[in-house]
Parts: structure tokens; sequence; C-alpha cells
């Protein structure tokens, strides 16, 4: 974790953590090619100057702080992406899932389900990777 700042005990620290947590979102929004209104939906954020304060925050390296809401949307998003990152050897197959129609999601994609705006979407969609990855590795 050399690029991690920790306190003296060892912790990440709750800002260096956002810190992490936004960077990774924005790596993987331009995987998924997320436009800035669905990269602001998924995240809780209510306009696209959150996202432009943060980019500003990373660039110029000052903290970040998160709610509690809003890393736990950041943590799903995180998981989903490692799901298909183990599910799908393929980085083209694991960036497309998210936006093809699903037979599980009544004929929506991932993502349109995650732009429900809740975080109950999130966490299904993580759910519904888990038990999938469970039935191929079982």
């Amino acid at each position: 974790m050399k690029d991690i700042k920790q306190t003296e005990d060892g912790r990440v620290s709750q800002q260096e953590l956002s810190r992490v947590a936004v960077k990774l979102f924005f790596g993987i929004a331009d995987e998924w090619k997320l436009s800035e209104e669905q990269g602001c939906v998924l995240v809780g954020a209510s306009s696209r100057t959150t996202l432009h304060n943060w980019r500003k925050k990373l660039a110029d390296n000052e903290p970040i702080k998160l709610s509690k809401d809003t890393l736990e949307r950041l943590s799903y998003i995180a998981g989903i992406y490692k799901s298909l990152q183990i599910l799908f050897s393929d980085r083209l197959q694991w960036q497309e899932w998210v936006h093809k129609p699903n037979r599980d999601f009544a004929g929506q994609s991932a993502l349109e389900r995650m732009l429900s705006g809740r975080v109950v979407a999130l966490a299904d969609v993580r759910r519904y990777l888990d038990g999938w990855r469970g039935a191929h590795y079982d």
C-alpha cells in the first residue's frame, strides 16, 4: 500500500479511503463509458459539480470527504466491477456486460437497473453476480 497513506496505528484514514474509492470509480466509469449524468446517479450525487469537485481534488491532491452512503455505493460498484473481471476473462466482455439486456433484470441491462438511483439496485446487481460466481465456481 505504498500510495495509500496510513495513520500511525496502520489504519487507512477515511479521507484516504475516499480518495482511493473516487479514483477507482472514475476508472470504472471510463471503462463502462458512463456519461456524467449516469455517474451522478450511481454515486447518489445531486449534480455534476460533485464529480468535477472530486476530479479537481484528486488532481490537486486535496482530501475528499464522502458520506457513508456514497462510500457504500462506491463499494458496491467496485464489487460489481471485480466480479465481472472474475467471471469474464476478456476485458471487452466485462466492459459490455453492464450494457446488455438481461432477462434476470426484466430485460433491463444491469446499468439500467443500477440507474434507478437506489442503493438497493446496486446491491441487487452485486448479489446477482455473487450468486452467478458461486454457481460457476462451486
